[in-house]
């Protein structure tokens, strides 16, 4: 399993999908299993699920950062 590419996947779930990014932010942990379709243990669970909110924690600077240089060129 490559885990930057499930983040990556988990990521756009969370972005596009309201259902999944309210159960995400719920229990993050159930989340990423039910997406992963495996078992692990909740240690590495809690990993990828840290990765995922740092992702979209960053991206939504981004796009925010964006936004504002936007503005200013209008």
């Amino acid at each position: 399993m490559d885990i930057k590419e499930k983040i990556e996947e988990l990521v756009n779930k969370v972005k596009n999908d309201k259902n999944f990014g309210d159960e995400f932010k719920k229990n993050p942990v159930k989340a990423v299993e039910g997406v992963l379709g495996i078992d692990l243990p909740n240690e590495q669970i809690e990993k990828i699920a840290d990765g995922v909110k740092a992702k979209v924690k960053f991206d939504d600077i981004g796009d925010k950062i964006g936004d504002l240089f936007d503005k200013f060129k209008k």
